[in-house]
């Protein structure tokens, strides 16, 4: 015979690990919608479940709201444990979406040079650049200002047109 203190409480149901619900908070509520105490307290006294969710949601969004609440919570903190581990993932995801955002960049200039026909010494010439710099576009390593990308869409526009009014002529 058990006594009911001897008995143990059937373990929670299972849900995907960034939608467990955050101490205190509602169940239904995806890590992105949790308070900064929610994640103070999932931080400090969390399972393994929980810190996986939240480093999912930094994954997710490496700049959005739980990554600035956890930035926040992890303020000051010992470099060790769960806090060391989401500097990890925080840092990681960051790095990642800045590679992808460059590359992103890198094939949005090389369609603009096609586009306009010139060859990449001239492109780079006609908009004010090193030929190295703008290989340094082309290949991720670097990013054009927002006022670069501009000019480079203008002079790709400019020589579209012009090719347009030439075919147009010759026909």
């Amino acid at each position: 015979m058990t006594l009911a203190s001897e008995r143990r409480p059937a373990p929670p149901p299972q849900r995907p690990s960034d939608q467990r619900p955050g101490p205190g908070g509602n169940n239904d509520q995806p890590v992105e919608f949790w308070s900064t105490a929610a994640i103070r307290s999932a931080l400090q006294g969390g399972d393994i479940d929980t810190w996986k969710g939240i480093a999912a949601a930094l994954k997710r969004d490496p700049y959005g709201r739980t990554a600035r609440q956890v930035e926040e919570v992890l303020e000051g903190t010992r470099p060790y444990g769960i806090s060391k581990a989401l500097w990890e993932v925080l840092g990681r995801a960051r790095t990642h979406l800045e590679a992808n955002e460059r590359a992103e960049v890198a094939r949005h200039v090389r369609l603009l040079i096609d586009r306009s026909g010139l060859d990449q010494p001239e492109f780079a010439s006609r908009i004010g650049v090193a030929p190295e710099d703008l290989a340094g576009y082309l290949d991720g390593t670097t990013s054009p200002s927002a006022s670069l990308m501009i000019r480079i869409r203008r002079l790709s526009d400019r020589f579209v047109k012009v090719k347009s009014a030439r075919s147009a002529e010759s026909n």
